[in-house]
């Protein structure tokens, strides 16, 4: 029976994914190539360096991690860099810091997903409070802007399921990364084993075509965040079956191009981390 990873390889783990998003090509988001928004390189590395620790934590619940995780991100760089990555990757700590080989992480996980509590829910609306993210808006039940009554984090995730691709992954146990991006990571993985960078490049962007990024959504309307999808699509010639450094000049266009019109394909940057995450712990669970 293989143990369940220690808080050191979790840490290290959420680091690596963080930086191995950084270092690709990934049109839209803030990379090594190219900053945007009003962030840089720079803030993403203090953010992730600073939330290591708590998501991490083995002895931190869910929402706990979740809270210290943000604050201490907020803290480092004073902006909202990472709180959809935080969201996604502390069930999956807290899920890898219990589950032995045989047992498996996505199981676990949703027995994490099942017991969260409303203590776990005033946390993370705490911490979705501080980081203050753009285009939230309000809503009847489970708004961040006020205390959940009486509300399981996994319930005010039902209720946002439909609108909030962060809270139907937590409803569809990870689905999203779990069925199609994980498959996808690996599958470019093979193709592009001399530059894993292209690997990632290819995950956000079939993440991009497949998902409507609902940051954009937020911000600009669901009608902007499928145009933005369709584009993706169109360029896939350039990214699948994985991206190549000839296609690279495109996918920096493209990147141009949203950056210019304001629109930041967050939520899809959230995934490629987390299934960066995820990967790296279940890769480390066969050695």
């Amino acid at each position: 029976m293989k143990s369940a990873r220690s808080a050191a390889e979790i840490s290290a783990a959420f680091l690596d994914a963080c930086n191995a998003e950084l270092n690709a090509l990934k049109p839209g988001n803030v990379h090594r190539y190219s900053a945007g928004h009003g962030m840089d390189v720079l803030h993403f590395e203090q953010a992730a360096k600073a939330a290591a620790g708590p998501i991490a934590d083995p002895d931190a619940s869910v929402g706990k991690r979740i809270l210290r995780a943000t604050e201490a991100s907020v803290a480092a760089t004073g902006l909202n860099t990472n709180l959809g990555i935080v969201l996604l990757c502390a069930p999956l700590a807290k899920a890898a810091s219990e589950t032995t080989f045989d047992v498996g992480l996505r199981r676990r996980l949703g027995m994490i997903l099942s017991a969260l509590d409303e203590q776990d829910a005033e946390d993370a609306f705490a911490a979705i409070r501080i980081a203050n993210p753009a285009g939230m808006g309000k809503v009847e039940q489970g708004d961040v802007n006020a205390q959940p009554q009486h509300l399981t984090l996994l319930a005010a995730m039902h209720l946002a399921a439909e609108r909030d691709r962060i809270a139907n992954a937590y409803v569809s146990v990870y689905a999203d990364i779990f069925d199609f991006a994980l498959p996808v990571l690996r599958e470019a993985k093979a193709i592009s084993d001399l530059d894993s960078t292209l690997a990632v490049t290819t995950l956000h962007m079939s993440l991009l075509s497949e998902f409507p990024d609902t940051h954009i959504a937020r911000k600009f309307g669901a009608g902007i965040a499928e145009k933005v999808r369709e584009e993706a699509r169109v360029l896939r010639p350039q990214w699948f079956p994985a991206a190549t450094a000839k296609s690279s000049l495109v996918l920096q266009d493209f990147d141009a191009k949203l950056k210019h019109q304001g629109l930041n394909p967050g939520t899809t940057a959230d995934f490629v981390v987390t299934t960066l995450f995820a990967d790296a712990l279940i890769e480390r669970k066969r050695t």
